[in-house]
């Protein structure tokens, strides 16, 4: 099968097709034909520094999209045919093959209104999106949420989740993915390159602040947060926060460090929204397979919205 694996880790330049072995299939996988796989910052971030054992000839890729080829003689709750979608942990390989072998806990039904390549845009930042706004961040009717960096894939799912569950949302993004924003569900839209989100909240909420705020950003945004967070209000950031953070303490803010956790049920309830019409995921690029290295570089140019998705032939 044809493969897109990390020659070693370095740049873009890395990658690099390969022939290899069709994975065996064993007891509790399901061998996958991969239709589609989104390109993620940790699949930068992983060929870059070889961190979870990915170095020289790993296979990224942590979004899949495609079809059950074979099972494992335990599995029962699928069917060779079956269309299914999620995001493989670290422990194996990834995704930018023809075919992966992945744990038949972790995989669910793709949602039916979902092509392939939507359908790979949604595992990982959807239940990143789902995590924060739902599990840890406890968003509920009547809630103000403000969205750090909302243009990206998980942002963008948060806005949605966010709007679902009944919260006024505000949102940071450029002012180019401002209508996109906007159209999501968001409520009030804030240039990040132009405007200063913390005194538009004040003013905005008439020195209220926010029950909550999820930063899908870095660097000091979440330090900068502090002062407009409601008092007992939470913080989930999926990145590292630089700074003095001990305003959360004097505010009794709580302050979530978010780490994907995959789960099935989580992936049932993201198809649950997609057939209901209350979210989708957001492709800005497709490309092939062949071309990853470019997706690399786009991904790392930064300036654009959603997922870019690579098809597989």
């Amino acid at each position: 099968m044809k493969a897109m694996m990390i020659t070693a880790n370095g740049g873009p330049e890395v990658l690099t097709l390969r022939d290899i072995p069709v994975p065996v299939i064993g007891m509790g996988r399901l061998l996958v034909k991969v239709q589609a796989v989104a390109v993620n910052p940790i699949d930068c971030k992983l060929r870059k520094s070889g961190a979870f054992g990915f170095g020289p000839e790993s296979i990224l890729g942590f979004d899949v999209a495609g079809t059950i080829e074979q099972m494992g003689s335990d599995v029962t709750d699928f069917a060779v045919g079956d269309a299914v979608y999620y995001s493989p942990d670290f422990s194996g390989p990834g995704g930018y093959a023809q075919y992966h072998l992945v744990q038949a806990a972790l995989v669910a039904p793709k949602p039916p209104k979902l092509s392939f390549i939507d359908a790979a845009a949604l595992p990982l930042a959807g239940q990143m999106a789902w995590d924060g706004i739902v599990e840890r961040g406890q968003v509920r009717l009547g809630d103000t949420v403000l969205i750090l960096g909302a243009s990206g894939g998980v942002g963008s799912l948060a806005v949605q989740l966010a709007h679902a569950a009944g919260a006024y949302v505000f949102a940071t993004c450029s002012a180019a993915n401002a209508g996109l924003v906007r159209s999501l569900g968001a409520d009030y839209v804030i240039d990040r390159s132009a405007e200063d989100f913390v005194q538009i909240i004040q003013e905005q909420t008439h020195g209220r602040g926010v029950d909550m705020v999820y930063d899908c950003f870095g660097g000091d945004l979440v330090v900068r947060s502090m002062p407009i967070v409601r008092p007992f209000g939470r913080i989930i950031t999926i990145v590292n926060p630089s700074g003095d953070l001990s305003a959360g303490y004097r505010r009794n803010v709580s302050l979530h460090y978010l780490f994907l956790q995959r789960s099935r049920r989580t992936l049932d309830a993201l198809s649950n929204l997609v057939e209901r019409g209350q979210i989708k995921p957001v492709v800005s690029r497709v490309l092939p397979l062949e071309q990853a290295a470019d997706a690399h570089r786009q991904l790392e140019a930064g300036g654009g919205f959603g997922k870019i998705v690579l098809t597989v032939g």
